[in-house]
């Protein structure tokens, strides 16, 4: 590699599309680990508290807009699912299979339909899974592949041979929690431990977890935070001695599997576009801007990835609550649980977890975006200074090291300026409070034609009507659509209050969540977010 290329094109040789045999993937904090697909979706979490990652990001084969541009859902996943996959790990009509498995449970024929809102923006709806969220779509799948791998590593025992099990653990801020335990509830060899703070996800979303009686299903009420359950999980995967022994396995997005399920529907969308566009509009002409309301930052890292594959979008447009970390990185470079501007530095570790607000969109009520970091190494491998793939890759991987250090241990890093420029050119981020977010849910529901919106997408909304009369003529907002506002009761009646033309129980109420809240409920209560609390917990239900 000549050492005279511009650095971004260093970046688009060496990492995008070099020749790498059969893909493995690594952490985002070092080591020699090299794993395969099945190791990575089995493993969760690296030993060393990075994230894994794709070795390199594949490139889109030729032709694929027009070979691709007829394809469902399922023929999508197959096909991007593919560039990452081995056939010699998982075969293509095994990898079809378990797609079409997968999104047999969605209500709707596209699985994630485009709405049209006009000419220039459209909502994407990922909320047609069996739990109305967009987490069903990489779930549904994840659970899947774990059943299949276990299934396939116990036919290769002896029958004295003890079957291979996994335990998996997950956090959940509302929607993770319900679309793991509908993913997994009955799969063999799979028990699944979900902890929620309690009383800080919405009614609807407890009950929907709380309800499931499967007995490889148990649902933990923290008395504390999302972050505090976050940061349970990540300590129960840090205990390489627990971890050992009851082979934990991660749900969050943490898992790579997931963010790879996601970005399939960025193509899907990619294409429903193109074919909406009006009479005499030429496709090659538009550009197409994300905005994704998000909080651990999982949902838009998938169109990311799918950008780095090829994909033609323009920006990405982070949407965050008043929990604003993401928003805040943007604009100063500045990763940080508390704005450092409005308290002193001395008081930023104390503030950790009571930092966080509770907003009218929960989910994303978080502190700290787990899958932020990985993003983070791409900015740093961008900056690096090595010639050949590995040694950036070890400069990447001890500069990303150093940058999570410092945010376990002050609270805050701060990322060179040349990183934030690099960041700046692939997303724009924004921030709504919740004032902006019910009169956003009004406003919709009052235009023509009408749409109700839960509070998240309301964020995202809000964020892409503000960007709107800055985006040239070309521009077309798709919206994401993370949740069915049904699981948003208090906020959507909240900011539909005295309309006289809305009706709850008919403009909202799916059948499937009548009588939910009535049903009978188990879990566990846990009474402070602590470590030794949680793993008493998953050592008593493990001896049963």
């Amino acid at each position: 590699m000549t050492p005279n290329l511009h650095i971004r094109d260093r970046f688009l040789l060496h990492f995008v599309h070099p020749p790498f045999p059969t893909m493995k993937y690594f952490s985002t904090r070092g080591g020699d680990q090299k794993l395969s697909f099945e190791e990575t979706v089995l493993t969760g979490l690296a030993p060393n508290g990075g994230l894994y990652i794709p070795e390199h990001i594949p490139k889109l084969p030729e032709n694929w807009i027009n070979d691709w541009k007829d394809y469902s859902f399922v023929d999508l996943s197959v096909a991007v699912l593919s560039l990452y996959i081995s056939s010699e790990e998982i075969t293509k009509d095994e990898l079809r299979s378990l797609v079409e498995k997968s999104y047999s449970t969605f209500r709707h024929p596209d699985v994630t339909p485009l709405h049209k809102l006009d000419d220039k923006s459209f909502i994407l709806e990922l909320f047609h899974g069996p739990t109305f969220a967009f987490k069903d779509v990489a779930l549904q799948l994840l659970g899947n592949l774990f059943e299949f791998f276990l299934l396939r590593r116990n036919a290769r025992k002896g029958p004295e041979e003890k079957p291979e099990t996994l335990t998996v653990v997950g956090a959940t801020s509302g929607d993770t929690g319900s679309a793991a335990i509908y993913g997994l509830r009955g799969k063999s060899n799979v028990s699944i431990f979900i902890l929620h703070p309690k009383g800080r996800v919405s009614p609807i979303q407890e009950a929907q977890m709380t309800t499931v009686t499967d007995s490889n299903v148990h649902n933990i009420a923290v008395k504390g935070t999302f972050d505090d359950c976050q940061d349970i999980v990540k300590a129960l995967f840090a205990d390489k001695e627990f971890n050992a022994k009851h082979n934990l396995g991660a749900v969050n997005s943490i898992n790579w599997a997931r963010i790879l399920a996601q970005t399939v529907y960025y193509f899907l969308s990619f294409f429903h576009i193109r074919s909406q566009l009006p009479a005499g509009t030429s496709p090659e002409d538009i550009e197409i801007q994300y905005v994704v309301p998000t909080g651990n930052f999982g949902d838009i890292l998938a169109g990311y990835y799918a950008k780095k594959m090829g994909l033609p979008i323009g920006k990405l447009v982070v949407a965050t609550n008043a929990n604003d970390i993401l928003a805040r990185f943007w604009k100063s470079g500045k990763y940080e649980k508390v704005d450092s501007s409005s308290v002193s530095s001395e008081t930023v570790l104390a503030i950790d977890a009571s930092g966080v607000k509770e907003t009218v969109s929960p989910a994303m009520d978080i502190l700290v975006s787990s899958n932020f970091e990985r993003l983070l190494w791409y900015l740093a491998y961008d900056h690096t200074s090595g010639i050949s793939f590995e040694e950036r890759q070890k400069e990447a991987c001890a500069t990303l090291d150093g940058w999570m250090g410092k945010v376990k241990s002050e609270g805050r890093v701060e990322i060179p300026v040349k990183a934030l420029e690099s960041a700046r050119q692939d997303f724009i981020a924004e921030r709504v409070a919740d004032e902006e977010t019910l009169k956003t849910i009004r406003s919709y529901f009052d235009s023509e034609p009408s749409y109700v919106a839960d509070p998240h997408t309301a964020v995202g909304l809000a964020v892409a009507r503000r960007l709107a009369p800055q985006n040239s003529d070309n521009v077309r907002q798709i919206i994401l659509s993370t949740a069915h506002p049904a699981k948003f009761s208090e906020a959507v009646s909240r900011a539909l209050e005295g309309s006289s033309q809305f009706n709850f129980d008919r403009d909202v109420l799916p059948t499937e969540f009548r009588g939910l809240l009535e049903k009978e409920r188990r879990a566990i209560d846990v009474e402070r977010p602590d470590i030794d609390l949680v793993k008493e917990v998953i050592e008593r239900f493990a001896k049963e």
